[in-house]
């Protein structure tokens, strides 16, 4: 049975090519997009199994459409695809809901891996970013002479907050609420003396938290 997909890019030579990359296998394009608005509403139409999603249309952020799309189709699953290696990137499209981020670098048979997992609903490919970034975040360990005064799950919002994201996207990255959010943010505030997020994310880039 054929996976379809929804490519979602601004640049007619990448939909191009990707529709040459798929070419003799069991993906099936259903749809290309340009813009945001368009994706979700293509998602809508045809509910495609994948949609392939660049993360920049232009001016426009694509992360954002991320839940659109998700909200449109919810038994669609949303595959990044980046020219951008940013953790800041990676980590959004996983609060947003994104299966997967893989760049454009990959090759033919990573991207092919990597949508037949989504729609599979397997775990994110081993050449993906999330699962490296998320990996890196989970395994990091601090440099022997810190004392850092939080809790584990302090820690783990001040790496997501140095990474650039809001509270709404910390809260569904680790699947709490926004109020619980404020909270760890104002502790860990508190506990390391320090006035905002700016200043925060700055500490946490020095004491080896991001």
């Amino acid at each position: 049975m054929a996976i379809t997909v929804l490519i979602a890019d601004d640049h007619e030579i990448v939909r191009h090519g990707l529709a040459s990359v798929f070419k003799n296998s069991e993906i099936r394009i259903v749809g290309e997009a340009t813009t945001g608005d368009e994706a979700v509403r293509l998602a809508r139409r045809h509910k495609p199994d994948v949609v392939l999603l660049d993360v920049r249309f232009g001016a426009e952020d694509g992360l954002d459409s991320i839940k659109r799309i998700r909200s449109a189709a919810p038994a669609t699953r949303v595959v990044a695809f980046s020219a951008f290696d940013n953790p800041t990137y990676v980590a959004r499209a996983v609060s947003a809901g994104a299966h997967d981020y893989l760049l454009k670098t990959a090759t033919r048979s990573e991207l092919v891996s990597a949508v037949s997992d989504a729609a599979a609903g397997a775990a994110p490919t081993r050449a993906g970013e999330l699962r490296r970034v998320a990996t890196s975040m989970a395994n990091r360990d601090l440099p022997a002479d810190t004392e850092v005064p939080l809790t584990p799950r302090e820690t783990q919002v001040l790496r997501l907050v140095a990474m650039g994201l809001s509270n709404r996207e910390i809260g569904d990255a680790l699947e709490i609420s926004i109020e619980t959010v404020k909270e760890h943010v104002q502790n860990l505030l508190r506990k390391v003396e320090l006035n905002d997020r700016t200043q925060a994310a700055v500490w946490a880039i020095k004491h080896g938290l991001a």
